[in-house]
């Protein structure tokens, strides 16, 4: 990466990229800080899965905050169950909002196992019909008890086999919320957007170049490449760092 703060999500860097799922972490990804040898071994093993469950409630005004009212407001909402992701809230306008976990940063994140990391995201139509189903598979692994090793073994298996769709053309996400908690380094991070497409360099969308506002993260995240570019509200409107 060029020189830049990494903020761990995503998830989720100055210029700094965030996949966060998250992922975001979502992808998003999730935004990535760098982390000390303390850190990942705090997270070197998945918490009980209660610590990333959230009240319904909660959980789906979060999800509605990753993107500006007149968006969220009309999406349909998942929320996390102990059986996996379910839809809360019926949409009329085709974007999908939820809040991803940690299991959404890059596989070799050492926050990939922080049960306090949350990363609201909206996803628009064509990426709901694609890259919504990255957040799904890999949460399906994670409640099937697969360690983070197994998990990117199987989703380069399923990429291979054609099992999970390439990106849509199109294909973007909002992680505008002031309430993103995207690293225990970096905290709410920047309010951005992000574009999903199959892998390409970053040279292709001069992303990470000197005054460029586009940004890539280059590590590990084997379903897609993910631009993302900072915004300079949060979506309720109030300014963003």
């Amino acid at each position: 990466m060029k020189t830049r703060h990494r903020n761990p999500w995503t998830h989720r860097y100055a210029p700094a990229a965030v996949l966060c799922a998250l992922s975001g972490f979502a992808a998003a990804a999730t935004p990535l800080a760098s982390s000390t040898g303390s850190d990942a071994a705090a997270y070197a093993r998945m918490a009980p899965l209660d610590d990333y469950l959230m009240e319904p409630g909660a959980e789906t005004a979060l999800a509605r905050s990753a993107a500006p009212a007149a968006i969220s407001a009309k999406a349909t909402i998942l929320t996390l169950k102990p059986q996996g992701y379910t839809t809360a809230v019926f949409g009329t306008n085709g974007f999908t909002c939820l809040v991803e976990r940690s299991w959404m940063s890059p596989f070799n994140s050492p926050e990939f196992w922080n049960p306090k990391l949350r990363g609201p995201v909206c996803y628009n139509p064509e990426a709901s019909s694609s890259i919504l189903a990255y957040t799904l598979r890999r949460t399906e692994l994670v409640l099937a008890g697969h360690s983070r090793e197994k998990m990117l073994e199987e989703v380069r298996a399923a990429l291979a086999h054609n099992e999970l769709p390439s990106p849509k053309p199109g294909a973007m996400s909002f992680m505008m919320s002031k309430d993103q908690y995207l690293s225990d380094n970096g905290g709410h991070w920047h309010s951005h957007l992000m574009f999903h497409v199959p892998k390409v360099p970053a040279a292709s969308w001069g992303a990470n170049f000197p005054g460029s506002p586009v940004m890539l993260d280059d590590r590990e995240v084997p379903e897609e490449t993910i631009f993302m570019v900072t915004v300079a509200h949060w979506s309720d409107g109030t300014e963003a760092p």
